[in-house]
């Protein structure tokens, strides 16, 4: 049997005042959501271009389906290199998705028609999907945990950052002046490839999650990893507070997928059912509308193909600040109760929405600024579904867990929403598609009253209090766990 180890480690890593490290490895692990916001703005400002008989001839179900293929793959990529993060490690596997994301955005641009196109858009999925889970658990492990919800709302809402990037991109890159629609397109996914790469080389130097390490019997690293931290937090902000918990645990083989069941299905069932809803709920309601945004405004506003990305800019302006200006409140007023406000107030924002637009009310403009009211609300809440999903699992199965929520919930709200959005539309009514905003609005109010009645008090809390290690000495106290203190 393997020895027990006695670690300080979680609890060194928590009391760490936030420092220029801090900063580094958020920049550096958090642009995985840039480039995701990067992907999904240029298909969809690009949406009516790509329509065109001189760029590649697509129909609005053939950019829909290519949406929904994205999507798939990110749900392939997901469950694949969730399992081997946490088997091989956060770092390997961060470097890895980023690497195959950079070839598969680069080749998009040299797309001859929708096969090929739609392909790359599966691959280019594929690696965003790996990146969810593997920097998902790197960034709760390494962030101290009084202003984990914050930071990782905050990362999350930086999809938005990619939105106003691609908006931006596309709005240069479109004009007549400068490449116009038969090359400017190619141009942005060149581009975004060339963005993933530079990230890359800056994301070798992210370490290795310590309490990663530690699960895997690889103590003496980890310890050199945090004195590392430790050494250059100290140097900026001087000695550092001693600590006195310590957590007590034996290593333990991967998980197996029976084990990880029992843990889902049995000892935290009520937390599944919350993350569940939380991330099906969410990716209907956020691809549904964005995967097929630009079709709605020049198929029902008149917008030109060259002028969409304009509307995208205070759409994306909102949800970037709905993440870092509600994000405190997660880690102050707490986790269920932000989480169900934000919710039902984006469904019930996204219903009033749909019926203007139904009735004719809205114009181009007002529609843009109604998305931006409504999605201040639900981009902290979708980033909260993600903050859920990585902090309420145990350390082992923790990418695993992501991994898994995220392609069931993708998979079903995802995946079938731009295709379905992308038949709506193609009806040209607006009762029609006024009935998929609806479907996004109840299913995002039904999450948010499940997660308001069984969701966990995560606030400020070690990711070792919330769920206990599956090799811990300790067995967890009913669905919230409490660590081993010693």
């Amino acid at each position: 049997m393997t020895k027990p180890t006695t670690t300080d480690i979680p609890a060194r890593l928590d009391r760490l005042p936030w420092s220029r490290w801090h900063w580094r490895v958020v920049i550096a692990l958090g642009v995985a959501w840039v480039l995701d916001g990067l992907e999904v703005t240029l298909v969809g400002s690009l949406g009516g271009v790509l329509e065109r008989d001189d760029t590649l001839a697509l129909t609005a179900a053939q950019i829909g389906g290519a949406g929904s293929l994205y999507i798939g793959g990110a749900v392939v990529g997901a469950l694949v290199f969730g399992r081997l993060a946490d088997r091989w490690g956060r770092k390997k596997l961060f470097l890895i998705t980023l690497a195959v994301y950079t070839v598969a955005s680069f080749a998009t641009a040299f797309s001859p028609g929708f096969g090929f196109f739609a392909l790359c858009r599966f691959f280019t999925g594929v690696g965003i999907g790996g990146e969810y889970a593997a920097i998902n658990s790197a960034i709760d492990e390494l962030i101290p945990a009084r202003v984990r919800g914050r930071v990782n709302l905050a990362i999350n809402g930086s999809f938005w950052v990619g939105a106003a990037l691609g908006a931006g991109l596309s709005l240069v890159l479109l004009d007549p002046r400068v490449l116009g629609p038969v090359w400017g397109w190619r141009a942005g996914f060149g581009l975004g490839a060339l963005l993933a790469l530079a990230i890359l080389l800056v994301r070798r130097h992210v370490p290795e999650s310590p309490r990663w390490l530690i699960a895997h019997g690889r103590a003496d690293e980890a310890e050199a990893v945090v004195a590392r931290i430790e050494a250059e937090v100290s140097a900026q902000h001087g000695p550092l507070a001693p600590v006195t918990q310590q957590l007590v645990f034996t290593r333990q083989a991967a998980p197996s997928l029976r084990q990880v069941a029992e843990v889902l299905l049995h000892r935290y069932r009520q937390r599944s059912v919350v993350a569940l809803s939380l991330m099906v709920s969410q990716a209907f309601f956020y691809n549904a509308i964005f995967f097929t945004y630009a079709l709605v405004l020049t198929r029902f506003h008149g917008v030109p193909d060259g002028r969409v990305a304009l509307y995208i800019f205070p759409f994306a302006l909102g949800n970037v600040l709905g993440p870092l200006l509600l994000g405190p409140l997660f880690d102050r007023v707490g986790r269920r109760r932000m989480i169900a406000l934000t919710y039902v107030l984006s469904g019930v924002g996204l219903a009033l929405t749909g019926a203007a637009f139904m009735a004719g009310w809205l114009n181009a403009l007002t529609q843009a600024l109604c998305w931006s009211a409504v999605f201040f609300l639900a981009s902290a809440a979708a980033s909260s579904a993600y903050l859920t999903v990585s902090e309420v699992f145990p350390l082992e199965m923790r990418a695993l867990a992501i991994s898994l929520f995220y392609a069931v919930g993708t998979g079903a709200g995802g995946f079938a929403a731009p295709f379905l959005f992308g038949l709506l539309i193609d009806t040209g009514s607006r009762g029609a598609v006024a009935v998929g905003y609806a479907i996004g609005a109840a299913l995002v109010i039904g999450a948010g009253l499940i997660a308001l009645r069984w969701g966990v008090d995560a606030e400020r809390r070690s990711l070792e209090d919330i769920a206990p290690p599956m090799g811990s000495d300790v067995s967890p106290a009913g669905d919230v766990g409490v660590a081993a203190r010693r």
